[in-house]
């Protein structure tokens, strides 16, 4: 019985040993061919031990990143620089052709949320502003880009943002002068992690992910336009046990607030459509072509004095959707479904267009152009929200009624249509203001008091009329964007004081 027992434990032994090594040898991560292709075309060292199929997932997505890269860098090619030498780099911004092996993670690396400005060692040259890929497929160049690793590593008031799946987004100032946006992988991430968990590689990983990074880089350098954010620079450094981490350098601006700006006036609420549909206009007859927002959240977007300008760009898209029948150009909303033209070279006609415009609608338009707007723009702007909901424009003459009730509101135009009430009567007061008697009304400029714009003083006098609290208002050297003045209205007279460059109305009895 006992030497039975022993056989039976050596064949179950056998066994398993047998079938660990045939699955060794069948699992396609182990075809040392097969993967010694695919690195060779990444331009990546055969790693020590690559024997999971999850490796060559990896690997293939890394891939995809590149080529969708390259394909940016094609169109972007300058004609007067195709047969200019390249000056090399030390280290280039991504060399697509640099060796990189996958590491295994090590449980013990502590990961960091906030990125090595300063101490780490720089991996571009001081004051070389462009890269050059020592392949002629990614001949590309960042040009004009002023600020670099040099600049970053003296950076004051570093500050965290916030940060996305990919991302982590940081203040900071650079040269004691100028705040700017420092863009930077997030270790701690939803892409990093998920990543790391499923290939165990950080090397790789952040490789992945900083194609975004790139991407987004290659755009903003490309794309360029006064609702796009400026690109300043980038700096490559060793971090996180990872060499050549990249930290981009942009234009800060403050975070959309959309129950914020639903409290501010219908002018600076008009401004930021207007701001939006002069980018997506742009975007839709763009040098790439016409460009779609796949990711069109408030939260891409950030305002910069005033303007309306998007900040991510990762997610963007120069690819019309193929097709074969137009039941293939199916767009489906939350609240609403199109289904648009499938054109004769098989492409989705306009599709990338007419999805960021009905974003627009959805998330801006519907909420900001038509409430407290004036009464005599009210039904151009009412036509604007309900041809955009249908989808029955485009941007082209979307943008056209917004720059039309633009000009009625900056040129006093829309008053004509205005049949004003019989005014009091107004004693002007020259070099004088009313300090306090403010009382609230909405939207104000002014949380403590009414400040509203108008286009003149009969305007002025007009709304003071309609304001039962209202008895003077003052007139301020101030004036908005459209050149409008700014006017605070009072709820009394009764003390004023000398106030150089105002002009204060007081209104009297008959």
């Amino acid at each position: 019985m006992k030497r039975r027992k022993i056989a039976i434990a050596a064949g179950l032994c056998f066994s398993f040993f047998l079938g660990t090594l045939l699955n060794l040898l069948l699992i396609p991560g182990f075809d040392h061919h097969h993967q010694q292709t695919a690195q060779d075309h990444l331009g990546i060292e055969q790693p020590v031990l690559l024997n999971r199929v999850t490796d060559q997932d990896l690997l293939k997505q890394i891939k995809e990143r590149d080529e969708e890269v390259i394909r940016y860098r094609r169109q972007l090619a300058p004609a007067a620089a195709a047969g200019r030498l390249a000056r090399p780099l030390e280290r280039r911004l991504m060399d697509l052709a640099q060796n990189s092996s996958p590491d295994q993670f090590q449980s013990q690396h502590q990961q960091q949320r906030s990125p090595d400005f300063h101490g780490s060692k720089p991996s571009t040259v001081q004051g070389e502003n462009t890269f050059v890929s020592n392949s002629p497929e990614t001949d590309f160049q960042f040009r004009s880009l002023s600020l670099s690793c040099p600049d970053i590593n003296n950076a004051t008031s570093v500050h965290y943002l916030g940060s996305g799946y990919t991302k982590a987004v940081y203040k900071a100032v650079l040269n004691e002068t100028l705040a700017v946006a420092l863009k930077s992988v997030d270790f701690e991430g939803h892409d990093m992690e998920n990543c790391v968990k499923q290939f165990g590689t950080l090397k790789d990983c952040y490789r992945l992910a900083s194609f975004k990074l790139v991407k987004e880089m290659t755009l903003l350098q490309r794309l360029q336009h006064s609702n796009i954010l400026k690109l300043y620079g980038f700096c490559y450094q060793d971090s996180n046990h990872i060499p050549d981490t990249l930290t981009t350098i942009t234009e800060l601006g403050s975070p959309l607030e959309m129950i914020q700006l639903l409290q501010t006036s219908w002018e600076e609420r008009f401004r930021i459509c207007l701001s939006l549909i002069r980018l997506l206009h742009y975007l839709a007859h763009s040098p790439l072509g016409s460009v779609t927002l796949l990711d069109f959240r408030p939260r891409q977007f950030v305002v910069v004095d005033g303007e309306l300008k998007v900040t991510d760009l990762d997610d963007a898209s120069i690819n019309e959707t193929p097709c074969s029948s137009n039941s293939d150009c199916f767009m489906e909303f939350p609240a609403r479904n199109f289904t648009l033209t499938c054109s004769l070279e098989g492409l989705c006609l306009k599709m990338n267009e007419k999805r960021n415009l009905y974003n627009a609608y959805r998330f801006f338009f519907t909420y900001l152009l038509p409430h407290s707007a004036p009464s005599s723009l009210r039904s151009l702007l009412d036509n604007v929200v309900n041809a955009t909901g249908e989808l029955r424009w485009g941007t082209e003459e979307t943008l056209a009624q917004l720059e039309d009730v633009l000009y009625l509101f900056k040129s006093g135009l829309y008053l004509q249509n205005v049949t004003r009430s019989q005014t009091l009567g107004y004693k002007q007061l020259t070099d004088a203001a009313i300090p306090e008697e403010n009382y609230r009304c909405w939207p104000s400029y002014h949380h403590e008091g009414c400040l509203l714009s108008v286009y003149d003083i009969n305007e002025a006098m007009e709304i003071c009329d309609n304001h039962s609290q209202c008895h003077a208002f003052v007139l301020t050297n101030q004036t908005t964007w459209t050149g409008r003045h700014l006017v605070f209205f009072k709820a009394s007279s009764s003390r004023i004081v000398p106030d150089m460059e105002k002009v204060t109305f007081v209104k009297v009895a008959d």
